[in-house]
């Protein structure tokens, strides 16, 4: 296999530095312009919920990997609100993420932690790798809805982070600031909370399950991710629509699955048994 380059990525450096400016200014227009809503913050805090369910719940654990079955209308939501959260069309997401477990801590990992914390944080957005492709994910090649949000993520993408928010924000009379905080205050907080799986979630934390890999699990991790935290876990059993199966641990995401299971919206929710948990823990202890 030929040597991986990389080439910088200027749209991505351009996008994402824009981003945190307005999210600057954005804070600085909640604390000192008058015409600031409270309204506008909950539509934040809205929005922050929407986008961050729709990748933890679904570009993470019903696309990337199927651990459960969902509606349409479900799938259709996830789609819509996973490309106001502008991390690529749940396509390419998905499959950089299955290449990132199908070659974790590899060269050809999208992001190696073992390139440095900042490399699997924020690093690798900003080049282009030379092996970059939807490659891994037949299975969703064949979903019309992964297929109509990936032909039109563009345009999505800016209706449901920019356009709805701002129109939402003329029926309280702060526009501005609806578009700024739910779009660009919630946007950057996003980011840095979907990179810390990458980053933190493999730098910081406990390995109980294996020590195959650096996955890790992190409860902090867990606080802004709703859940994707426990990732030794999740590296050790990828098909279990649970990171944190204990009851203690902060796993909203799984609630909501099943949750949703109960209204007959999610089905086949996959979970590993307790006893190939424990043997999993058992092997880990043995082998030091």
């Amino acid at each position: 296999m030929s040597k991986i380059t990389y080439r910088p990525d200027w749209l991505n450096i351009v996008f994402l530095s824009s981003v945190h400016v307005l999210a600057l200014y954005g804070l600085y227009y909640m604390v000192f312009d008058d015409r600031f809503s409270w309204w506008s913050l909950a539509l934040g805090l809205l929005w922050f919920a929407f986008c961050g369910l729709s990748i933890t719940g679904g570009y993470h654990r019903l696309f990337s990997h199927p651990t459960y079955k969902a509606r349409w209308p479900l799938q259709l939501f996830y789609l819509l609100f996973g490309a106001a959260s502008v991390q690529n069309s749940a396509l390419k997401w998905s499959a950089d993420h299955r290449r990132h477990h199908a070659k974790v801590d590899k060269d050809d990992d999208p992001y190696n932690i073992k390139k440095g914390f900042w490399w699997a944080h924020i690093g690798w957005v900003f080049r282009i790798a030379s092996n970059r492709g939807i490659r891994g994910v037949p299975d969703l090649a064949t979903n019309r809805l992964i297929q109509f949000q990936h032909r039109f993520y563009v345009p999505l993408a800016i209706l449901f982070s920019s356009i709805i928010p701002f129109c939402l924000g003329l029926i309280w009379g702060d526009p501005l600031g609806a578009l700024l905080i739910a779009g660009f205050v919630r946007l950057a907080f996003q980011y840095h909370a979907t990179f810390a799986v990458n980053s933190v979630a493999h730098y910081i934390g406990k390995r109980p399950y294996t020590t195959s890999n650096t996955a890790r699990d992190s409860w902090i991790t867990a606080i802004v991710t709703l859940g994707e935290g426990y990732h030794n876990f999740h590296h050790r059993f990828q098909i279990d629509y649970r990171n944190g199966v204990r009851f203690y641990q902060l796993d909203p995401t799984k609630w909501f699955v099943w949750t949703m299971s109960k209204i007959g919206v999610t089905w086949d929710l996959k979970r590993t048994t307790r006893e190939q948990i424990e043997a999993a823990k058992r092997q880990r202890l043995a082998h030091g």
